[in-house]
């Protein structure tokens, strides 16, 4: 059922009926050309300005559609491409975010988790191992904080909170628009959960220099990039998978025979099936189950170098001679080290193709590089970025038409990005609007939308886990899956109106707006007038005419939010807050606003 079919009147007994039926509706190669047809399709320079806008940037701001207009929509787009433009305003509102620019070695020596603050305490004599069992009581409680404070240890919370701000400031108020919602796509696409404790203090530095760096760059890199990493490393469990099918492995158990029963021994799949499942070929790629326990046997010994400066596995690394782990196989990278003790020497076969024995760590990298270049892997990265920016379902001819660019380039993402810019299907009108916005792209483009000023960035976090989407906890490897009904339900939508309405309210602490100055500083005269006045502000370049039909009984209701609530209390597993309205000169302009901002046409993108 089509969104214009929403919000046709406003009574308690129409508002989950009408909700409802919302939930059912839904550096690039040289010689690659931006060539937009959006005047073959029919489309004005604005009408493409304001789609271009809507699908690579996380909303709108007042006045970008002229900022694009002067500058040419091709233009900008390369500009984006290029993601190099100064942001200042970024760089001021993450002043005093200490952790961003930290590496995996600060990190994990700064942001214990709880088991490592009790064992070095235990180790300190600052408590007693025995008890543990008091871990309740206050007591004990203050004696861990006192000695965080004096080894300089922080809470894994002030880390988890530093990465989660950092997101919503950077979408929320960075030029480099492109860059941003590429990061948000590629950490869906190679998703790691801040669930698992083992990755936990690894997740800001993935997603800093897996993935943002290589946004916009080549898919074998970044594939490359996040094999290594220690998030994913951790998070499916290859830092675990190992074997004995060495000749090294074998020397060091005739020399210690006791040794062999106290290491975790045993080959886990998890690894190389999601690679090959979710993040290259796809569930349909060709390969089978010998394939993925082939590709496991490969990336035995694949694991996170050492770094917790009171771990014995760091001290003994730190002692051994680079030569002589070279010497043996052993290959150290940053925070990657392949432990070639742990790596099956034997010959494998993959798709096909044969990898002779005693690869070591080159036979992991060549197989990767293998899977990145795959013909299947090119089908199904390009549909996953047709899905995000052109449709749910996006066409054969289209896919395949990127996935060819995709296979000549090499997987350079910019040059897949411009074929799709460059085709009859992207400016389609069935491609306008057709998608919906997730959570955090709801409430992003709420604050770009209006220009708002957020001091407080945690409060939209708690308002995008209201709204269904607690991003950087996502457990499965999958990712949110990108498709409207994921999405769009009578629970969601009630969640929405809310955070519309508390938004534009000013009820959410930290964020402040001025929504008459975006009106130039005129207060419209009625509901009406504004509800005409700030669907334009806020929904640039749409057809405005039926949406303001549909949500005209609303504005003029006064008694809206408590209907609202009324009907979200009738859900339990729906968190809403109280709405109440200040009486003041902007209190019903702000209500429109909250409405237009909730409706489902702002849902759209």
């Amino acid at each position: 059922m089509k969104l214009s079919r929403m919000y046709k009147t406003f009574t308690v007994g129409a508002v989950l009926t009408v909700l409802s039926a919302f939930a059912e509706g839904n550096n690039h190669n040289a010689g690659t050309r931006i060539n937009m047809p959006y005047r073959k399709m029919g489309l004005s320079q604005r009408q493409a300005a304001a789609h271009l806008l809507s699908r690579f940037t996380f909303g709108i701001r007042p006045g970008e559609i002229d900022e694009v207009m002067k500058m040419g929509p091709d233009k900008w787009l390369k500009q984006q491409l290029e993601a190099n433009l100064p942001d200042e305003e970024v760089a001021k509102r993450l002043t005093g975010y200490d952790a961003l620019d930290l590496n995996n070695d600060s990190i994990v020596n700064t942001y214990l988790n709880g088991g490592q603050v009790l064992r070095m305490a235990v180790r300190k004599n600052v408590v007693n191992k025995d008890s543990v069992q008091a871990a309740g009581k206050k007591e004990y409680q203050d004696k861990l904080r006192a000695f965080m404070t004096q080894e300089g240890y922080k809470p894994m919370q002030e880390l988890q909170r530093q990465l989660i701000n950092q997101k919503i400031i950077r979408s929320a108020y960075g030029q480099n628009q492109l860059q941003e919602v590429m990061t948000d796509f590629w950490f869906n696409h190679f998703n790691v959960s801040l669930t698992k404790n083992q990755c936990e203090q690894f997740v800001l530095t993935y997603e800093r220099d897996a993935i943002r760096a290589n946004a916009l760059g080549n898919f074998e890199t970044m594939l490359v990039a996040t094999a290594k990493h220690p998030a994913m490393l951790e998070y499916l469990d290859n830092a675990s998978s190992v074997s004995n099918n060495n000749e090294l492995s074998r020397k060091q158990e005739r020399a210690a025979p006791m040794q062999r029963v106290k290491q975790q021994q045993g080959l886990n799949e998890n690894y190389a099936r999601e690679i090959m499942e979710l993040h290259t070929l796809g569930v349909d790629g060709g390969y089978t189950q010998k394939d993925v326990t082939e590709l496991a046997r490969a990336l035995t010994g694949w694991s996170p170098a050492p770094l917790y400066n009171d771990g014995l596995a760091k001290k003994i690394i730190d002692r051994v001679a680079a030569e002589r782990m070279e010497k043996q196989g052993f290959v150290r990278e940053g925070d990657f080290l392949f432990r070639a003790n742990k790596h099956d020497e034997g010959e494998k076969t993959i798709l096909g193709r044969t990898f002779a024995a005693n690869g070591g760590y080159k036979e992991g990298m060549d197989i990767l590089h293998m899977l990145a270049n795959h013909s299947s892997t090119a089908t199904f990265i390009c549909t996953k970025i047709a899905t995000r920016f052109v449709a749910d379902t996006p066409s054969t001819d289209l896919v395949n038409r990127m996935a060819g660019v995709f296979l000549q380039s090499k997987g350079d993402i910019r040059s897949v990005i411009i074929a799709m810019v460059n085709s009859r299907e992207f400016w389609d009108d069935h491609a306008f609007r057709e998608k919906i916005k997730s959570p955090f792209e709801f409430a992003i483009s709420a604050i770009r939308a209006t220009d708002a000023d957020v001091q407080q960035p945690f409060q939209v976090y708690n308002w995008c886990m209201k709204m269904g989407q607690r991003f950087y906890y996502y457990q499965a490897p999958t990712g949110f899956p990108d498709r409207a009904a994921y999405w769009i339900n009578t629970g969601s939508l009630l969640n929405r109106m809310n955070f519309g309405l508390a938004f534009a309210t000013e009820k959410i602490p930290g964020i402040k707006l001025n929504l008459i100055g975006l009106n130039n500083n005129h207060e419209p005269e009625s509901a009406d007038a504004a509800l005409e006045v700030y669907s334009k502000l806020l929904l640039p370049e749409r057809n405005h005419e039926a949406n303001i039909r549909r949500l005209t009984a609303m504005v003029r209701d006064v008694n809206l939010a408590k209907k609202i609530n009324e009907k979200a209390t009738l859900n339990e597993k729906t968190n809403t807050i109280a709405m109440t309205y200040v009486a003041g000169n902007n209190a019903m302009v702000s209500q429109v606003a909250g409405i237009i901002i909730g409706s489902p046409e702002f849902q759209r993108k």
